[in-house]
């Protein structure tokens, strides 16, 4: 009889790097252990072409699954006062003021959303994370792609109704003069929050973690092409962990049938600490074993900056996630390698 997910915990407890802790499609489903040096992000980098790309790994998946998410309220609605002169009407204008600038929406709500992406219901009032300019076009640079890649679908939705935290994942593809990239294709995935990934992929009892259903959807993958000015955004949920890994969102930028970068994102450690203990669909799970700090990709990178989503919450609760993603002009130019 083949070992458990929790039995092989069990059984390689004593490797060296190696920080276990359960992962579940519910707060109870055991986790297994996965070597730093080897598990699910530390695995080939899959077929290599003569232009030095990247080529996808695994196979088909199919039906969506479906969930709905609470709403959330981003109304906030303004007051005005007559002049007086215990200065009420100061504090109107103040109010007016502060509406007129954020168009109506609101400020940002109080707590997270939960629910999915059914609870994005402010889209409207997201700011544009890319209005003041692109600060820096420097390259980043190549991460594994891990072992955990599947098929992909063009669309922006990538939660395929699977709930947890709202996130709207905005990036920004900018060339080496930070000029947008048009044509950028964008391709995207990453966990649920139980900390398994979707699809048909290359190592399915790593990636799926034990989950015998999760080969058969696509949650969280996806991509998106850019326009003129270069942008693609996902309507996702924040990822889930698993042992020896800080949390993380995968991507790769494509142009034509060349794929000019492959790196990771991730996310502030205190935010992320900050959801663990006290969202609540992801608070049963624990704290995540791994920072980023001790991650086995990004861990020694005295500099981490470039890798960090830069995040805010929205009226809705949802969160909105951006970055400028900055890649070579040509093929030819060597990126560093995390």
């Amino acid at each position: 009889m083949p070992l458990t997910r929790r039995q092989a915990v069990k059984a390689i407890a004593t490797i060296p790097l190696v920080k276990l802790l359960g992962c579940s499609s519910d707060a109870s489903r055991g986790g297994a252990g996965v070597d730093a040096g080897s598990g699910r992000d530390a695995g080939s980098t899959g077929d290599a072409g003569g232009d030095g790309s990247i080529a996808d790994a695994g196979g088909d998946a199919g039906a969506d699954m479906t969930g709905d998410g609470p709403d959330a309220d981003a109304a906030d609605g303004g007051s005005t006062a007559d002049a007086g002169g215990d200065g009420s009407s100061a504090d109107a204008g103040a109010d007016a003021a502060g509406d007129a600038a954020d168009g109506g929406c609101g400020p940002a709500a109080a707590a997270w959303a939960s629910g999915g992406t059914a609870a994005m219901t402010a889209r409207a009032c997201y700011p544009d994370p890319f209005a003041s300019g692109v600060p820096s076009c420097a390259l980043m640079c190549e991460t594994t792609q891990g072992p955990c890649t599947s098929t992909t679908i063009e669309r922006e939705d990538v939660s395929e109704g699977v709930t947890g935290l709202p996130v709207r994942l905005a990036l920004l593809v900018v060339n080496e003069s930070c000029a947008p990239v048009a044509g950028a294709r964008v391709e995207i995935w990453h966990t649920q929050r139980t900390g398994v990934y979707s699809g048909v992929t290359p190592s399915p009892m790593m990636c799926s973690g034990g989950d015998p259903d999760a080969v058969n959807h696509l949650y969280f993958r996806g991509s998106q092409t850019a326009g003129s000015d270069g942008r693609v955004s996902f309507d996702t949920c924040f990822p889930g962990w698993y042992p020896s890994r800080a949390i993380h969102i995968h991507f790769r930028v494509h142009l034509g049938s060349d794929t000019y970068l492959t790196s990771q994102l991730f996310f502030d450690d205190s935010l992320v600490a900050e959801i663990f203990a006290t969202h609540p669909e992801y608070m049963g799970f624990g704290q995540p074993d791994t920072t980023n700090d001790t991650d086995n990709v990004i861990g020694d990178e005295a500099d981490q900056s470039p890798y960090i989503l830069t995040t805010e919450r929205m009226p809705d609760g949802a969160m909105l996630a951006s970055k400028v993603i900055t890649i070579r002009d040509s093929l030819s130019t060597m990126l560093c390698m995390t």
